[in-house]
């Protein structure tokens, strides 16, 4: 498909058919393809988990509210945000930097590119995104609005905001993905309609860790598996020009 098909194909798809399988290796490589959504500050804080299990796909039906999107899905995808990675992926990626610059950036001006991405994911980073019962970002926010009646600065610094930023990335790599199935000819539902706690026990995942939001995938069941039409508010309410 074209982009354009692809985002037309796409619809929120409410009932499966169970009698057509998907194949598991196009929707891996589908979320290989969400991998390469943008994101902030490339900290990539996010992890994918495929359920193909019968017996695990059927333990997910309660947590989320019985909803026929996910108990006629023959797979799902959880969006997980991980902000507790943050100096794991910190460091990954200035290692990656450091030989990125030495690869491709002009001799003379390695060593101030390299010393810039050392503080900026050596020390900025872990400081932007460690997080202690709110406190420490609310001192960041005490600094940062300090600042910002000198100079524009990023003025999103409490935890709460941090949190918001993190969730926003993940936001957009499912949608990546997302695209990535229509362009396949599968259909996804996002959801946010579930029991977090409990679909964190079901994938035993660590108390830093975050559900972004579930995605089911298959192939729509004809017409009941979709809405009828799509609706969109007019373009005119949401577009301004300047």
């Amino acid at each position: 498909m074209t982009l354009e098909e692809a985002l037309h194909h796409r619809r929120s798809v409410r009932v499966y058919d169970k009698e057509k399988g998907i194949d598991t290796q196009k929707v891996k490589h589908c979320l290989e393809l969400a991998t390469l959504a943008p994101n902030s500050s490339n900290m990539q804080l996010w992890e994918f988990y495929h359920i193909t299990d019968p017996d695990l796909l059927e333990k997910f039906i309660k947590p989320c509210l019985d909803q026929k999107a996910i108990s006629t899905a023959p797979e799902l995808v959880v969006f997980v945000t991980r902000q507790d990675l943050h100096r794991r992926r910190a460091h990954a990626v200035l290692e990656f930097e450091r030989g990125n610059i030495a690869r491709n950036s002009p001799p003379e001006r390695q060593h101030r590119r390299i010393k810039d991405r050392e503080i900026y994911y050596g020390k900025l980073m872990p400081t932007l995104y460690s997080r202690f019962f709110g406190i420490l970002g609310f001192f960041r926010n005490i600094l940062l609005t300090t600042i910002s009646l000198f100079r524009p600065i990023v003025r999103q610094v409490t935890e709460a905001d941090v949190r918001v930023v993190v969730h926003k990335t993940c936001a957009l790599a499912a949608q990546t993905f997302m695209i990535a199935m229509a362009n396949e000819g599968l259909d996804t539902c996002p959801l946010e309609g579930f029991d977090s706690g409990r679909v964190k026990k079901l994938l035993q995942l660590p108390r830093g860790a975050e559900i972004n939001m579930i995605i089911s995938c298959g192939v729509r069941k004809g017409n009941e598996g979709i809405w009828g039409e799509r609706y969109r508010v007019p373009f005119a309410e949401v577009y301004h020009k300047r």
